[in-house]
């Protein structure tokens, strides 16, 4: 037993450290969990000092890589993003020397707060020189973590604010253009605009930027045929990520079909308004908490504002209202319920059945209890509220075949192409 703790003991204190120095000379890789997103947020970190890159290795060798490394029971998002940097780590495109990696954390109670020892230990196998980043607003890894000033806070509220709104019009202009790639010069031309926006320090100028996202989209002319919308829940990774679901909404698109994916900054708030609740739920003190709260507000302020935008300036549907979605979540499963994405995950089903999209993918990790739970298991009580949803519970993990999740997604689009005539 004394042998194990020191040897628990010499791994925890051996690890490389990112410092202040590395932000000059090492490039963080990052794996792919947010296309839109990313591509606005990683100039904001760039402007900062960091170099960082997404990885778009999707080859199978990256889940290969992964299990060697992760037990397939832990957790099917840190195969893939373990699997994503050793696998980017031996192409030979980056040295080893000057290379550093980064992870996003919630803090909450789930597998993935956990996510730094484990990708530790896989690349001490492989790549022990090779220091881990966190970032995020938990107080996690400390020694390691990027530090997020007030300002660098805001900038990053606002593009995620800024991404949410180019994916949700993107996703409602790409399958109906009538010029192929319309919507992709589009997305581009917004993302150019979002980025100079940070560059030139305008970026808080919010109805004028979304105003002109909005134009942009809906200059692209689309055809009016009806095609079943789609909506995408789930586990964070999976139900963003190209490599944890499997390029889910190209699938989508192929198969005719609108996808819907929810804002990132519903999960943002989510996060936050659970820090505030268990102090009404649980009388948990914190010192945190009055801070908390009057960043959820300020927050949802904004959200409130792009939904008025999109309302005011175009046909498109808006973004979900948060508080419409906390109303939703108490039809169906308490606040308290908010281990993994816990109530956020039926309150979404809700929120897609209310918007005309009742047809809807719940995106779930193998193994991932507490979203099975607040997803598969909370299906049949949405339904009673909802006749008319028609959902599918699909499971993402490295012995899944795509053709089985695939066979399972069409008999749901069937039904909603037949519910559509």
């Amino acid at each position: 037993m004394r042998k194990q703790k020191q040897e628990i003991a010499d791994f925890t204190d051996s690890y490389p450290v990112f410092t202040e120095e590395m932000k000059a000379t090492h490039t963080i890789l990052v794996p792919d969990m947010l296309p839109f997103h990313f591509e606005i947020l990683f100039p904001i970190l760039r402007a900062e000092g960091y170099k960082v890159e997404m990885l778009t290795n999707h080859e199978r060798a990256v889940i290969d890589e992964g299990l060697k490394h992760v037990h397939n029971d832990t957790c099917f998002p840190a195969l893939c993003c373990i699997g994503q940097y050793v696998d980017a780590l031996k192409s030979g495109k980056y040295d080893p020397d000057r290379t550093a990696v980064l992870i996003t954390q919630s803090g909450g109670g789930c597998r993935a707060s956990n996510y730094i020892p484990l990708i530790r230990k896989a690349l001490q196998a492989e790549f022990p020189q090779v220091p881990v980043l966190s970032l995020n607003f938990a107080g996690l890894e400390k020694d390691s973590s990027i530090k997020v000033t007030l300002p660098l806070l805001l900038k990053l509220a606002y593009g995620i604010f800024y991404g949410d709104t180019v994916m949700a019009l993107y996703n409602q202009v790409r399958p109906y253009e009538k010029t192929e790639g319309a919507a992709d010069e589009a997305r581009r031309k917004c993302i150019d605009l979002v980025t100079a926006a940070f560059r030139n320090k305008t970026y808080s100028r919010f109805e004028a930027l979304h105003k002109q996202i909005i134009a942009t989209f809906a200059a692209v002319e689309r055809n009016h045929t009806k095609k079943p919308r789609v909506g995408i829940v789930g586990e964070i990774y999976v139900k963003y990520s190209p490599l944890g679901n499997s390029d889910l909404e190209k699938f989508l698109l192929a198969e005719g079909c609108e996808p819907v994916v929810p804002s990132l900054m519903d999960f943002v708030l989510y996060c936050i308004i659970n820090t505030v609740n268990d102090k009404k739920l649980y009388g948990h003190k914190s010192l945190s908490e009055p801070v908390f709260a009057l960043v959820y507000k300020w927050l949802y302020k904004k959200q409130k504002l792009v939904i008025r935008y999109i309302r005011e300036n175009s046909d498109f549907y808006p973004i979900h209202d948060f508080e419409e979605l906390r109303s939703f979540a108490d039809k169906v499963i308490h606040q308290g319920v908010k281990m993994g994405e816990g109530w956020l995950i039926p309150a979404e089903m809700a929120a897609l059945c209310e918007s005309d999209t009742p047809n809807v993918v719940c995106t779930q990790p193998f193994g991932c209890l507490p979203n099975h739970i607040a997803g598969k298991g909370a299906t049949r009580a949405v339904k009673q509220f909802y006749p008319q949803a028609n959902i599918v519970a699909v499971d993402y993990d490295p012995s899944a075949t795509g053709v089985n999740q695939e066979n399972r997604i069409k008999l749901m689009i069937a039904t909603a192409k037949e519910a559509l005539k």
